[in-house]
């Protein structure tokens, strides 16, 4: 029986297409008796036309969330776009010299403030327009440089993105990195459920048969999904997935992964 008691890709309000505040997430985890819950508002073009530090503030003052709240453990982070065939992230080409009080500072990248303020990141692609005309190998290695972002411990949903990339290049880096790749709830559900669970099965496999170790993301939207992962369950208990390479089983394994893997922890 697979165990997962972690769930560290969800969204709230300040998502702008999310329902939930971060009280109302950590109420819905706790209720499920999760041990632990990440945070990770979208950092992306998505919310805003205009790129400003302004309208990202939210994640400068993510210091004042506390660490455990309602009996959960609560991470910091964001769910970053991928924005290029090189996989560098949003916000590390708009450069930031003023603070929100518009007091002068020193020149930084949107990205390197948001970062600061995260405990973790999980990169995705949304827009995949981008990888059309490159080939398999190309994007493999876009995977790849994002996942060597110091702040990037997760692949997010590659199986829902319908990117066309070697798989196993990006696993065996992720495995050789400590980072994880993400088995995620809302691709196996509602309208992206016929196209997902082929990809979704085979990454889950190619994990398994390689040592690569899996997150688990709701990608809850509103607070009563969070915490759901029956989709997630039943695909990896039917291809007989090891424990031991679900990260999120766990409080104390997640904590673990992220410590080998060059994150503080202990935060």
């Amino acid at each position: 029986m697979i165990r997962i008691s972690c769930d560290i890709h969800t969204h709230t309000l300040f998502s702008r297409h999310a329902y939930s505040t971060v009280e109302e997430d950590v109420w819905a985890a706790a209720d499920q008796d999760f041990e632990l819950l990440g945070v990770t508002d979208h950092f992306s073009d998505m919310l805003f036309e205009e790129q400003t530090l302004k309208n990202f503030q939210f994640f400068t003052n993510l210091d004042v969330w506390p660490r455990s709240w309602h009996g959960v453990r609560l991470l910091r982070g964001c769910e970053v776009d991928i924005v290029d065939g090189q996989g560098n992230l949003f916000g590390h080409d708009v450069r930031v010299d003023r603070q929100i009080s518009d007091t002068p500072m020193r020149e930084r990248s949107l990205k390197e403030l948001v970062f600061d303020h995260c405990d973790y990141a999980i990169a995705s692609v949304h827009n995949r327009t981008f990888t059309r005309d490159a080939s398999p190998a190309q994007n493999a290695q876009m995977y790849i440089h994002a996942l060597e972002d110091p702040k990037v411990l997760v692949l997010g949903h590659v199986g829902r993105s319908h990117v066309d990339f070697e798989l196993d290049p990006v696993l065996e880096a992720a495995r050789d990195m400590g980072k994880l790749i993400e088995i995620n709830e809302s691709s196996l559900a509602g309208h992206n459920r016929e196209r997902s669970l082929e990809p979704c099965t085979h990454v889950a496999e190619r994990c398994a048969e390689l040592g690569c170790k899996v997150s688990f993301g709701s990608d809850a939207h509103i607070c009563t999904d969070v915490g759901r992962y029956l989709k997630v369950k039943r695909l990896l208990e039917s291809i007989d997935f090891p424990q031991a390479l679900v990260a999120c089983s766990d409080a104390e394994a997640l904590l673990g992964a992220m410590g080998r893997a060059g994150f503080d922890a202990s935060a």
